[in-house]
């Protein structure tokens, strides 16, 4: 009797720029053992059509207009936890890639890595490990006498919050929590960014792209 092969890994592309998702396509498509079950421009799109592709993999874009790639990322792995999602950025601070691991990402590919990197990237994370493609990996080593510490998603929801103008008791209102506790937060945001004011706290949150589009960004 002949072995049957195994099925191929299904690859789902969400990146609202159509021309780097055909890309993309277009490459994974010449191996044999992965098939791309779909290619959306719009994370709403392709959340609200999930168990029609039913993917194992998602290719997810960081920064898109209707919806960021992180709060993309962590409405599927509410919805399918055993969805391996990389995420595609063109950013390769320390910040993005932090955050993208914190939010569920098995890992985060810069969009200029060699095409056959894409392949290893899925790969790795069907086989349970994380990837970083090598820029990012070096992103992520500290500089000499620095310690950096990522938000977590609770952290960064309250930063956009803080970011937007609202005062403590309006986000543990918005959040249903204490207004001791949006303190806390508050405190240990501004320690890990090293960042003393609100004023800070919006700046940064503008610079890393938090408010932009309808979701966090960052």
């Amino acid at each position: 009797m002949t072995p049957t092969s195994p099925d191929p890994i299904k690859v789902l592309i969400i990146d609202d720029h159509p021309m780097v998702a055909e890309g993309i396509q277009s490459i994974l498509e010449s191996y044999e053992d992965l098939r791309v079950v779909g290619s959306c421009n719009s994370a709403r799109e392709a959340i609200a059509q999930l168990d029609h592709f039913d993917p194992d993999v998602i290719l997810m874009d960081l920064n898109m207009p209707d919806m960021g790639g992180l709060t993309a990322t962590e409405i599927v792995l509410e919805r399918r936890p055993g969805t391996r999602i990389l995420i595609l950025s063109m950013h390769d601070s320390a910040e993005y890639i932090s955050s993208a691991l914190s939010h569920g990402a098995m890992g985060y590919i810069l969009k200029d890595v060699p095409t056959d990197e894409i392949k290893q990237a899925i790969d790795a994370v069907m086989a349970g490990d994380q990837y970083l493609c090598t820029g990012a990996s070096g992103s992520l080593q500290p500089k000499e006498g620095e310690v950096r510490e990522a938000l977590t998603g609770r952290e960064q929801t309250i930063l956009l919050q803080l970011a937007q103008g609202k005062s403590n008791r309006d986000v543990a209102t918005a959040l249903d929590i204490s207004v001791r506790t949006v303190e806390t937060h508050r405190k240990n945001i501004k320690r890990k960014l090293g960042i003393s004011s609100t004023a800070g706290l919006t700046r940064y949150a503008m610079e890393h792209g938090v408010l932009q589009g309808t979701g966090v960004q960052f």
